[in-house]
């Protein structure tokens, strides 16, 4: 007989149950137990699945970061390379919703307690961000924004909406202010910020917009749960323990 393989909705429901667990209840509530009864599985699936508890929190880096980079992915490049660069902005939003407790572990804001993030699990994500960095070169070369380095103008571009996505998921903006009044004027101050006109940023937003719901918010709706691994395999560790690296 050949031997059963691990289920793979299994290990997709462990991932967002530690990922849950970590954000509402802190590093304590990562117990195998708590992890196996929350899946319906037995405690020994932590184990086939991910090896350990450190694999485990590996594997929300690279979940999350996939997830993101998918929907990113769906974003079509276009004659305005501005309403391009905006819809990234919506699909950086709408994942950060949809996945809220895989954003908290991805980018630092979930306690790990015993565990630690490397530089390289923090920097694992940044294939996602040659996107945007793809896009804002466009802008330039198109005369919206002005001559500079699109990397530096792309790490401000995310610098300032992860402020505001992070605001948002903790419940900081309220009415009148709440997230949904600020990410329109800020999307378009952004672009301004980068060079374009203001006439032209708002067109371009507004665009932005209406694509999204094709782009975005349905495409988000038909992509499959699971994700194949990002192009780099990285660390993490537990404080204590040797460091495991998985190419």
């Amino acid at each position: 007989m050949s031997p059963r393989r691990a289920d793979p909705n299994t290990r997709l429901a462990l991932v967002e149950i530690a990922a849950r667990l970590l954000a509402e209840e802190g590093p304590n509530a990562m117990s195998t137990r708590r992890l196996s009864a929350a899946a319906g599985t037995s405690t020994m699936a932590v184990y086939t699945h991910f090896g350990g508890m450190d694999e485990l929190v590996r594997e929300m880096v690279h979940e999350g970061f996939s997830r993101l980079h998918r929907l990113m992915t769906q974003v079509r490049k276009t004659a305005d390379p501005v309403a391009d660069v905006a819809t990234l902005g919506r699909a950086y939003r709408h994942s950060a919703i949809a996945n809220r407790h895989l954003y908290a572990v991805m980018l630092g804001g979930s306690s790990l307690g015993g565990f630690s993030l490397t530089d390289a699990d923090r920097q694992h994500g940044r294939y996602t961000l040659a996107l945007l960095v793809d896009a804002v070169r466009r802008c330039i070369a198109a005369g919206r924004y002005r001559e500079g380095d699109a990397e530096l103008a792309a790490h401000q571009l995310w610098s300032a909406l992860h402020g505001l996505v992070t605001l948002e998921l903790g419940g900081y903006l309220i009415e009148p202010y709440d997230a949904d009044t600020c990410f329109e004027p800020q999307l378009r101050d952004l672009m301004v910020g980068a060079g374009d006109s203001l006439d032209a940023a708002t067109r371009s937003v507004a665009v932005s917009r209406r694509r999204a719901h094709g782009e975005v918010e349905a495409a988000a709706a038909d992509l499959p749960a699971g994700a194949p691994p990002g192009p780099a395999r990285v660390r993490v560790r537990q404080a204590g323990r040797p460091v495991r690296t998985e190419t």
